[in-house]
């Protein structure tokens, strides 16, 4: 291998691919990244077994070559050098990597390329495409609710479901729900439902553009696997067998409430953000009341209180609808949809104290947010 990159493509490539590699790898190559001379650049490629990231940096090769070196070393050497040429030469015989740049210079000891995992490259045409800013925004309304509890590993990915032009993201634990449909950018031939690691599409919206550029979705005819590609990047992904729960008939209907209340969502998170300081000696719990007496009847109260430690309350404006309902939550449930939401307004559909309750949107008739709530003494 004999290449020359910019230190700015370089340290930008593995910076995204660094992502995948693994923190605690059971074989030392895993904490490698592969680099390999490849359509007149570099290819970059790290795994740790669920998901693959490749990205490629545009360089001038003089001769062809792939090794893998510690990702975490040439990573923060890398970021340190100076935006100029880096010149990179692999002697074979000692599997060491040169890397010169200016008056830098530096050798890193590298394991042969032969000893890393296989990441799949997906032939098949595209199953899909969907606008780049719009995947992002709907998977970050929707990721977040997926369970981390790995007893039940279906519930740690995110159902998607495509279905002519659009596709259906929903996430849930125990505890909440979180569906999100957008529109995609090419009609799908047939049906198609797949569930995908939360942990895959969470590292997938921190290398998505903030453009409209279109993501390429393409799905292996076994279902093992999904590869998402975007000008200069690949994100392969293993799939989650098994049947993921139905879902729909615990959302209620749009017009199931008894009390709605809309409201600033920056006013909303920030009351509850203050609550959560007391409810943390109190299991988290949080009261909500909507047109009651402690919101002045006019607005949404949220309130927590800590026999040992004291109380907290708030009093927010709003435009409720409705009779007056209290009702519980777990705090980081609230804050947990009340920071992703993509819109600047939710709304608070209750149909009773023990029922879900739902957050919506405001003029967002593509999301729903189902949290259940909690049984309280009082």
């Amino acid at each position: 291998m004999n290449i020359s990159v910019m230190q700015e493509n370089l340290a930008r490539g593995l910076q995204t691919v660094s992502r995948a590699v693994s923190s605690r790898a059971t074989l030392p190559v895993l904490a490698n990244v592969l680099l390999k001379t490849q359509d007149a650049g570099l290819k970059l490629t790290a795994t740790n077994l669920e998901i693959g990231i490749s990205s490629w940096v545009p360089g001038k090769v003089e001769g062809e070559g792939e090794i893998t070196v510690p990702a975490k070393l040439i990573t923060d050497l890398v970021a340190s050098l100076p935006n100029q040429r880096i010149d990179l030469e692999l002697s074979v015989k000692d599997r060491t990597l040169k890397l010169t740049c200016g008056g830098s210079r530096a050798s890193i000891k590298g394991i042969e390329a032969d000893e890393f995992p296989v990441v799949a490259v997906i032939g098949e045409a595209p199953t899909t495409a969907i606008p780049s800013r719009a995947l992002r925004e709907a998977l970050t309304e929707v990721v977040f609710a997926a369970a981390s509890d790995e007893s039940r590993p279906i519930l740690t990915g995110v159902l998607t479901r495509f279905a002519g032009e659009t596709v259906t993201l929903a996430a849930a634990d125990n505890y909440r729900i979180a569906v999100r449909t957008l529109a995609v950018a090419r009609p799908v031939a047939a049906e198609l439902t797949i569930v995908v690691p939360a942990r895959s599409y969470a590292e997938l919206v921190r290398i998505l553009p903030d453009s409209d550029d279109p993501i390429e979705v393409t799905v292996t005819p076994n279902r093992s696997q999904a590869l998402f590609h975007v000008e200069g990047t690949d994100l392969v992904s293993r799939l989650i067998e098994g049947q993921f729960p139905n879902y729909e008939p615990v959302v209620p209907k749009r017009d199931a409430w008894t009390a709605r209340a809309v409201v600033d969502r920056e006013t909303f998170l920030a009351g509850t953000r203050r609550a959560s300081i007391f409810a943390r000696d109190s299991a988290n719990i949080v009261k909500v009341e909507v047109g009651g007496d402690g919101s002045d009847g006019a607005g949404i109260a949220i309130t927590a209180h800590a026999a040992d430690v004291g109380d907290n309350a708030d009093s927010l404006e709003a435009a409720v609808e409705g009779s007056p309902t209290t009702i519980a939550f777990n705090a980081r449930y609230l804050i947990d949809v009340l920071a992703n939401l993509g819109s600047d307004e939710a709304a608070l559909e209750l149909s009773g104290p023990l029922a879900p309750g739902v957050i919506r949107g405001v003029g967002k008739d593509d999301y729903v947010h189902v949290i259940m709530p909690v049984r309280t003494a009082s």
